[in-house]
Order: structure tokens, then sequence, then C-alpha cells
């Protein structure tokens, strides 16, 4: 009898072990570049240190398209992962599917006080139930899109100075090419060519057209002469890439611009990820310049979002996660090698650099003055649907002899075939 007791204790023991073995997470993510998986680390490492057990499913491919494929697929299959990167919109989209669990995460967000913590607007992208319910995914940053990153060796040996006009950086690029030098540095991607598109739309037609445009979707607005003229000035840019920018990845492009063998990039500011990791400092080796606007801001934020699981320890894997995401010193040091601002509001600015403060002081202004918007190329406008017709037409035309006129009529006539 002593025998079986102790037979069924240790099976007890050993099925409790299994059951209730500590927090795990599986985490789907596309950040698989230099600085992003610095920044990915510093998550990782601080989730083993709380005693969690972290499986990584990395997508390759900026932007997320093909991270996005990926668990559309996990999630029809019934296998969603733990917890996955995500943009805006889409937050909503899988709450309607009914694959998301807000509650626990909701729970630690209370418990926190994440309401006090983030601006409204960013804290309601996070929220399920049309953006007012529980919380059921987490911020870990706020990108800004809208960035023109130069090298400065290559600038000041030209006599050029960041430009502060669309008309300055055409006159820049020439300059730049009859130096015999790539004046812009930039990746043949739709995501890519959806990223510079979005920062020129808003420069070039402004606040109240960029919202008009690619928010509410006006089609009096897609089809008007300043989406023509959004248009011309992205002609202009494709005439100043080299050969080779077709389905060149993102950091590639940067790497050009931090080893001098092009002049400059437009991209989110996760491209200063990738010269602090080439040991590159602002000022000094490279300059950071918003692209020209009337102070606006494009802005991106990543986010993960945590679905539905029986498991208790993934469970308790989701709280732990959500927990350290918006930790205040999780969310220095992770933007500090990610590029980007916290989204916490409280996180001092003092050891970030000038290109961070910049943004921090600028999104500010931005959001006092009308110009904060979010970004479409990125997915926070718009669902995945809607943003792949208008990146469509974008990469389109950039890669094509499509007129203007002719991409301003598409753009609009994508948006009504997907409304």
């Amino acid at each position: 009898m002593k025998k079986f007791l102790f037979i069924l204790i240790a099976i007890i023991a050993s099925f409790s072990t299994v059951v209730f073995a500590g927090p795990k997470i599986e985490v789907l993510h596309w950040w698989t570049s230099g600085g992003e998986a610095a920044a990915l680390k510093v998550l990782k490492d601080d989730f083993a240190a709380n005693g969690g057990e972290w499986l990584d499913m990395p997508v390759t491919g900026g932007g997320g398209d093909a991270a996005n494929v990926t668990l559309k697929a996990r999630i029809v299959a019934g296998d969603p992962p733990s917890a996955s990167q995500i943009k805006g919109p889409t937050i909503q989209e899988y709450d309607q599917e009914g694959v998301v669990a807000p509650y626990n995460i909701d729970a630690v967000a209370q418990a926190e006080g994440w309401d006090d913590l983030l601006d409204p607007m960013i804290a309601a992208v996070h929220k399920c139930e049309n953006n007012s319910g529980p919380y059921c995914a987490a911020p870990v940053n706020i990108h800004r899109i809208d960035w023109i990153w130069a090298n400065k060796s290559v600038f000041d040996a030209n006599g050029i100075s960041m430009p502060t006009t669309w008309d300055e950086l055409n006159a820049a690029a020439d300059k730049l090419e009859a130096a015999g030098l790539i004046a812009f540095a930039h990746g043949g991607q739709a995501w890519q060519d959806a990223t510079v598109f979005e920062a020129v739309a808003l420069g070039v037609g402004g606040n109240n057209y960029y919202k008009n445009c690619y928010v509410n979707l006006e089609e009096n607005c897609l089809r008007s002469e300043t989406t023509v003229k959004v248009f011309d000035q992205m002609r202009k840019l494709a005439n100043y890439t080299d050969p080779g920018s077709p389905g060149r990845d993102w950091n590639v492009a940067t790497g050009m611009v931090i080893e001098g063998k092009a002049g400059f990039q437009i991209m989110g500011d996760w491209a200063k990820g990738e010269f602090t990791a080439a040991g590159k400092t602002p000022g000094v080796d490279y300059y950071c310049g918003s692209t020209p606007s009337n102070n606006g801001y494009l802005y991106n934020v990543d986010s993960f979002i945590f679905y539905k699981t029986d498991d208790p320890d993934k469970v308790e894997g989701q709280k732990l996660l959500a927990k350290l995401m918006m930790g205040k010193n999780f969310q220095k040091v992770f933007n500090l090698y990610k590029g980007s601002i916290p989204a916490r509001l409280d996180v001092p600015m003092d050891e970030f650099d000038q290109c961070a403060k910049t943004s921090n002081a600028d999104i500010k202004t931005a959001g006092d003055s009308g110009g904060l918007v979010p970004s479409f190329a990125h997915g926070m406008a718009q669902g995945n649907t809607m943003k792949a017709a208008l990146q469509d037409v974008v990469t389109e035309h950039f890669n094509s002899d499509m007129s203007s006129v002719d991409a301003a009529n598409a753009i609009a006539d994508a948006v009504l075939d997907n409304m």
C-alpha cells in the first residue's frame, strides 16, 4: 500500500510539473535585422530573468507582410501563437474573429495603470471591442515614419544641408548623382514604396489632405490634383534609385547610407537601430531629420496581441510578457536599441540621442497642431486588406511608367473596390 501511495504521489508530482512548469510564451514577430534583434533580445532576456520560457518564431521580411500571412495561416488552422507582433486596426479584426484573449491582459493593464501611462490615442489602439473595451494588446514603442537618414560625410563633401522642402531634397539628389553617387538608397519592396509614398503625401499634400485621403479614404481627395502631384514626386524619387533597388531589404539600403555608398534613405526610425548597431552617432556620422511637412508626424506603434489558450503556463506567460513590455526600464532600454521612443509618457529622455529627443518633441507639437497621423503603410490607419490595396497601386506606379493621373484614379478605384 505504501509503495502504491509513493508511486501515486510521484505521478501527481510529475503531472504537476508538466502542467504548471512556469510562464511560457510563443512569440511570432518580424524583428530579424541587427538593430531589431538587439532590441528584441532585451525582452527575451527580461522574460527569462523572470522565470519564463520563450519560444521564438521569427518571420523575415520588414514591414510584417510575410509574418501576417504566417499568422493568418496559424489562426485559420486553430493554432495561434501565444502572442504576435501586430498593427493598429488588425487588433480589432482578430478580436472580431473571436481569437483574442483580452481579460488576462486587461487585469495586468488595470493593476499597472496603463490608462495613466499612455496617450489616450495610443491606449485606444490597444483596446478590443472597437477601441473602448478591455486591453488585449500591449505597446512597446512609438515609431516615426517620416524620416530622412543621410550620410554626414557624403552630404558635407557635396555641400548639402538637410532639406526642408521637397524641392531642396530633389536638388540634393541631383547634386549627388552629378558627383557619381547613388542619391536615394531604397529597397524596391511594396511596403517600402508605401513608406516613402505616405511621407511624400503628408509633405506635399499637408496634414488634412493625408487624413482625408488615407485615413478617411475620401474619393474626391484620392482623385485630386494633389494626389497627382504626390505621384509626380514619387516618380522623381524612383529615378534617384539605383538598378539594384528591386527586392532589396530595408536594412541593406540603410547599410548603403552607413557605408557612404548612397546619400540618403527615407525610412522609419527603426533605421536608426542599424546606425546604432554599426557604432554610428547622430550629428557625427549621420544626419537625421523629418521629411518636409507642416509639423506632420506619421506614427507607427509596435504592439503585441495575445491569443486565447487553455494552457495555464501560456496564460501566465502572456501576463508576464504584457507586464514586462510596459515596464518603465524596459521601455527605456528597448527603445534605446530600437531607435523609437517609449510608448509610456513617463520615461525620461535623458539617455536618448538627439534624433529621439527631436521625435519626442515633434510628436507633442504635431499632436497640438493636428499633424499627428497614423501610418497606412504600417497598418495603423487601415486594416490589412485596404492597406494592401493602397500599397499595390503605389508600388505599381513606382516600378512602371504609369502616369501620375492614372495612378491617382487607380488608387481611388482600389479603395472603392475594397470598401
